[in-house]
């Protein structure tokens, strides 16, 4: 294990920063993992119109789940969201997959 795949496992590790949830593939495999929940607000501009827009983001470790689809599901608070759009990998080695979701 590297380095940076050990700090993102203590990262992961903290309940001040992340917390438990259920990830349930489109094939009805569900998988408990820890996440880092992001809720920020996204200001939109279509024309000369702004539209603002809550949004929810996923931090999943590559380790616990290494192939998240659209269409599957995260719950989390006891709240199920849906993965919509593909899944992206934003850090440099590739460790955490970012999850864009919406209330199922």
């Amino acid at each position: 294990m590297t380095a940076l795949g050990a700090a993102m496992d203590v990262l992961f590790a903290d309940p001040n920063i992340a917390s438990d949830g259920v990830y349930t593939s489109s094939g009805d495999y569900a998988v408990p993992v820890r996440l880092i929940a992001r809720r920020r607000d996204e200001i939109i501009g279509f024309g000369e119109t702004r539209v603002h827009s809550e949004t929810t983001l996923f931090d999943i470790r590559v380790s616990e789940v290494p192939d998240p689809r659209p269409g599957d599901q995260v719950t989390f608070n006891e709240r199920s969201y849906v993965v919509q759009g593909e899944p992206e990998r934003r850090d440099p080695n590739r460790l955490v997959w970012t999850l864009d979701v919406r209330p199922a």
